[in-house]
């Protein structure tokens, strides 16, 4: 019999890795990002063996850099993920992403009595009344959101 090959993943010279990832969230951060594109070339790793998560999911970005707005919105999705940025195969900064106390102009209220979702000039703002498990308060109308309706607005289809 023979031993079987562990297969691995081509490192990138230059990009993002997007580690710690709940498990079958990829989709969404990739949806976030807007990827696929046909100019990135993007890596994804699904249910992954994890020891401090039990599974979890890898997203790879060849020659990119997340912008902060980016990060914000993948910790509504992912609270748990690092992000790696990488020069020349080095990882030259991690950190891990940091849901804010605050979410302003990312998500929708679903309550569409209010103001944000009328002609007004307003935008969205959350105020962070739980991380773990996500529940946020709509600043306006007080409209309670939890995890459900924060991914509902990440759907792919």
């Amino acid at each position: 019999m023979k031993t079987p090959k562990e297969l691995k993943v081509k490192p990138i010279k230059n990009g993002t890795v997007i580690d710690h990832i709940s498990a079958n969230k990829a989709l969404k951060v990739l949806k976030i990002l807007e990827l696929p594109s046909p100019e990135t070339n993007v890596t994804l790793t699904m249910n992954v063996e994890s020891s401090q998560m039990g599974s979890k999911d890898i997203v790879k970005i060849e020659g990119r850099e997340l912008a902060s707005r980016e990060v914000d919105e993948i910790a509504l999705i992912a609270p748990h993920a690092t992000i790696n940025i990488i020069r020349d195969y080095e990882i030259v900064g991690k950190g891990k992403v940091n849901l804010l106390d605050e979410i302003n102009n990312i998500l929708t209220c679903s309550n569409p009595n209010c103001i944000t979702n009328t002609d007004e000039p307003v935008d969205t703002r959350f105020i962070v009344l739980n991380k773990d498990p996500l529940i946020l308060r709509c600043y306006y109308c007080e409209r309670i959101l939890d995890q459900n309706d924060v991914e509902t607005q990440f759907r792919l289809f």
